[in-house]
């Protein structure tokens, strides 16, 4: 008798409830959405009423409409009414606000509150935005000249070497002596402080000596190294603002980051959210009370600038930057220990913190200004009095500011801004129109093979068939299910990997169903048979699947891109049909035939005999 354990039952039958849970979710399509956030304004119940009132009061019609950490979503029936709920929304919030078009998966919310959620589906599938972006390599380096002309102008006060003056030329620093004595003293101070620099002598007109320095070859690419990594994670902080499922952020060659957006429709937003930077400046308050009230008649002194602090107080602040955000080494969002209000807290690197230290000790009693630049656009967070000379390297920001908003002004200052400059070269949309048949395609192909599989595999091994065909569907059910517990990304290669699974996974019942045919034939009993024919051919099972394993890792360990993606979906369906073939289509035979004390025959198809036909058993001598 062929009988099974109950706790294998038990795996089974849990293995095929969680399979189906996480399974269903992605049956149910995604709707056309309109998603409200803001970095700077509140999002609360009563911006959901201004939202819901301004919609209806346009006639626009919508399904769903609900508040979460991310923002307000609007789910609406197509996509005219989506772009429609758009514009009648940004026309009332206004600029504080960024409204998005978006895709929302429309799964019931008891299977989104047990952690069912549906796959996300890649570019070539739901649509959006694709862009391959050229570093300026170039600017990275002569940014990072400008820093090391600050540095060595400080340095060189701090050592008190007398020089004529300090610039800028290209990627390099030209510093002007009026003798060899101190030249050499500020090459032995440079030397020792900067390793990353190299030095070369020259005279210039007049007789004027120069030492120029300029970053060695391997700083110079261990720099334009740093700029598109820095650059990548400045773009992976900007696109989450877009609330956008699994972007694909990565390098392509030396100078190239691709960014592809599932699920985004409006390229214009999408640009503006790439194209975003943001630096934090310090800078002195102008206090003259006279020219602030020049500033407020149209008569902004020369050498500064009129802004609005976040009160509503004008306020004139001097054009000079003092301190800028790129002597960050850490920002943190928290509270004020004194009023208890959201702030951000910054860590100052060597430099900036003895600048910092500088600016506070010779300027007690005067107002610092703390200004967010983004977008060309300049901000005053805070203009604090500066009490008393604040060293070690620790500022803290506080003013008028909301709990998100430190967060998001602490994520820009750790990210700071682009470390270089960055073109679009090539832009592609890929259309939800696309998408849709994409998916058709593939699940066409999916399902046309499963069918096909089934209808042999029943016409020749019977009721054995039937019981293979059952195991291949909960393969496929088994291996969706992980996809969407992994929160992977399907694509078309990775439904090309799922239609290459259900093929391969037919094998292990092949092997299984010829394995008993061949017990039969050499004269077996039909319990014996399925016994020693599941046994025999896990080994074989076990070994092809393992080297084809092997195949799937290597995939994954040295492709990119789509070919990982396939691998992800290949390596998984190795692992669910091995589980499917050998351990539920055992169980589904356990309980057709196990109870039988007397079994007559198997129904797997035509058996040939020794001696019908067929060669006999070879015998031993």
């Amino acid at each position: 008798m062929n009988r099974y354990a109950l706790w294998k039952y038990i795996v089974i039958a849990v293995a095929l409830l969680i399979g189906a849970l996480y399974t269903l979710p992605n049956f149910f399509p995604e709707v056309p959405a309109v998603q409200v956030s803001s970095a700077k304004a509140k999002i609360d119940n009563a911006l959901l009423v201004t939202v819901e009132e301004a919609l209806k009061a346009a006639n626009v019609t919508f399904s769903g409409i609900a508040l979460d950490a991310t923002g307000i979503k609007v789910r609406l029936a197509d996509p005219d009414t989506q772009l429609k709920a758009k514009d009648t929304l940004q026309a009332k919030l206004g600029d504080n606000y960024i409204v998005a078009l978006n895709l929302l998966s429309s799964s019931p919310r008891w299977l989104s509150a047990l952690g069912a959620l549906p796959m996300y589906l890649g570019l070539d599938l739901r649509g959006g935005v694709h862009f391959l972006l050229q570093v300026d390599m170039k600017a990275a380096v002569d940014k990072a000249a400008d820093r090391y002309a600050t540095d060595l102008r400080s340095l060189l006060r701090k050592e008190k070497v007398l020089y004529s003056g300090i610039s800028r030329e290209g990627g390099s620093v030209v510093m002007r002596f009026k003798d060899n004595a101190e030249r050499d003293k500020a090459r032995l101070a440079i030397e020792k402080n900067y390793p990353d620099l190299q030095f070369r002598e020259a005279e210039g007109a007049g007789g004027e000596l120069r030492l120029i320095a300029g970053l060695k070859p391997e700083a110079q690419k261990r720099i334009q190294d740093g700029a598109v990594a820095q650059n990548i994670q400045i773009l992976r902080n900007r696109v989450n603002e877009l609330g956008v499922a699994e972007p694909i952020i990565q390098q392509q060659g030396a100078e190239r980051v691709v960014v592809q957006l599932p699920g985004v429709q409006d390229t214009a937003r999408a640009k503006d959210i790439l194209g975003r930077t943001a630096s934090l400046e310090i800078r002195m308050v102008n206090d003259d009370p006279g020219a602030l009230d020049a500033a407020l008649a149209g008569n902004v002194p020369i050498g500064s600038d009129l802004f609005t602090e976040r009160g509503g107080t004008p306020l004139l602040v001097r054009r000079q930057v003092v301190l800028t955000g790129d002597r960050i080494n850490d920002a943190q969002p928290g509270f004020d220990q004194r009023s208890n209000e959201p702030a951000v807290h910054i860590n100052l690197d060597g430099t900036g913190a003895n600048l910092f230290k500088e600016i506070t000790r010779e300027n007690v009693g005067k107002r610092m200004a703390i200004v967010l630049v983004e977008k060309g656009k300049a901000e005053v967070i805070t203009a604090p009095v500066i009490r008393e000379e604040i060293g070690g390297g620790r500022v803290q920001i506080s003013g008028r500011m909301t709990t998100r908003e430190a967060n998001d002004v602490a994520l820009l200052m750790r990210a700071g801004a682009l470390a270089a400059p960055m073109e679009i070269v090539e832009e592609r949309t890929v259309g939800p129109s696309l998408g849709a048949e994409n998916i058709d395609k593939g699940f066409k192909s999916v399902t046309y093979g499963f069918i096909v599989l089934v209808i042999f595999m029943c016409l020749y091994y019977q009721l054995m068939g039937v019981i293979s065909a059952i195991s291949l569907s909960v393969n496929l059910l088994l291996l969706v299910a992980i996809l969407s517990m992994l929160q992977a990304t399907l694509t078309l290669p990775g439904i090309a990997a799922i239609a290459l699974t259900l093929g391969m996974a037919i094998d292990a019942n092949v092997l299984i169903n010829e394995r008993i045919r061949e017990e039969l034939r050499w004269g077996a009993t039909p319990h014996a048979a399925l016994q020693t024919g599941y046994e025999r051919a896990w080994g074989t099972i076990l070994d092809s699947n393992i080297t084809t394993l092997i195949a799937g890792v290597a995939l994954f360990l040295f492709g990119s891109g789509p070919v990982r993606g396939f691998a992800v979906v290949h390596c998984l369906g190795i692992m669910t049909s091995m589980f499917s073939a050998v351990f539920v289509s055992r169980g589904m035979v356990a309980l057709i035939y196990g109870h039988r004390k007397k079994l007559d025959r198997i129904s797997i198809g035509q058996v040939w005999k020794p001696g019908a036909g067929r060669p006999a058993a070879p015998t031993k001598a």
